[in-house]
């Protein structure tokens, strides 16, 4: 008997750990916002001591375990960020601009929030000889987008807000697959820019062919009609990847990809060259 008891509280006592805070009904928007707020807090004090963390605290930068400390010394200005808020997995997604002029870093960021407190983190980290990287291009165009919420009467399901995610995504694998564009729509690619501030603007602007984006994580807030994907570019050991979408009325509105490379550029020619041979791929920032 002794041993019976025993067995069922260690049980209780593991699913508890494992039980996330939102099952438990300790989750709500008010509390996610203040991890979101708390973690910009902690980038610009340079100090991991904002934030209410778990007793053992996991740290992944573009895809390999590190240093939450590492990342957050020295102290920067957060120039720019948006927050996405899942009350359903009690997770953040928090997209991040920073204009340090040693070091700019664009950064991705998943940060779960547990039983004990917040942690894990996935952050993809981006700086200068990542993909089309720019961020002083990603600041000017994401500060003029609306990534407010949307009326309740007007908001999508999550299924419908990860479907459409999915269809933009399974594109770069099945060119047969049936994408829901909206018009207008802006893609934000590193520091390129698809936007115009026209009527007509398209996120249909092609897509690589034959790469599987593999290994999806979601974070997704119904009240902004958002959903952030993370994701292994190009299958297996691909490249620490982040789509951000926001979508209206069912139809994609706003694209944001954040792409971690090995090497300079992931193998492509120089980011500036690039842009030299098409400066259209940069349009002037709408006012």
């Amino acid at each position: 008997m002794v041993r019976k008891i025993s067995g069922f509280l260690f049980a209780g006592a593991a699913m508890a750990v494992a039980t996330p805070a939102a099952a438990q009904g300790g989750c709500d928007r008010a509390m996610l916002q203040g991890i979101a707020d708390d973690w910009v807090e902690g980038i610009e004090q340079g100090t991991m001591m904002t934030m209410k963390l778990g007793e053992w605290v996991d740290y992944s930068e573009n895809g390999k375990r590190s240093s939450l400390g590492s990342f957050l010394y020295p102290e920067r200005a957060v120039d720019w960020h948006m927050a996405l808020l899942d009350t359903t997995q009690c997770k953040v997604y928090v997209e991040s601009v920073m204009l340090d002029e040693e070091r700019p870093i664009v950064a991705a960021t998943q940060i779960s929030n547990g039983f004990f407190g917040v942690g894990p983190f996935d952050n993809i980290v981006t700086d200068e000889g990542d993909w089309l990287f720019d961020a002083k291009a990603t600041y000017e165009y994401a500060r003029r987008e609306d990534w407010s919420e949307i009326p309740e009467a007007e908001r999508n399901t999550r299924e419908e807000l990860i479907a459409a995610a999915d269809a933009y995504l399974d594109l770069f694998n099945d060119p047969a697959v049936e994408v829901p564009w909206g018009t207008p729509c802006a893609r934000l690619e590193g520091g390129v820019y698809s936007g115009r501030g026209e009527p007509t603007d398209t996120c249909n602007v092609g897509v690589p062919s034959g790469v599987e984006l593999i290994n999806r994580r979601y974070i997704v807030d119904e009240a902004k009609g958002a959903v952030n994907v993370f994701l292994d570019f190009g299958g297996e050991d691909g490249m620490p990847d982040s789509h951000t979408f926001r979508i209206e009325d069912g139809k994609i509105r706003y694209v944001h990809t954040v792409t971690y490379c090995e090497e300079d550029n992931c193998g492509f020619k120089p980011f500036a060259e690039m842009l030299a041979e098409n400066p259209d791929m940069q349009p002037p920032y709408a006012d």
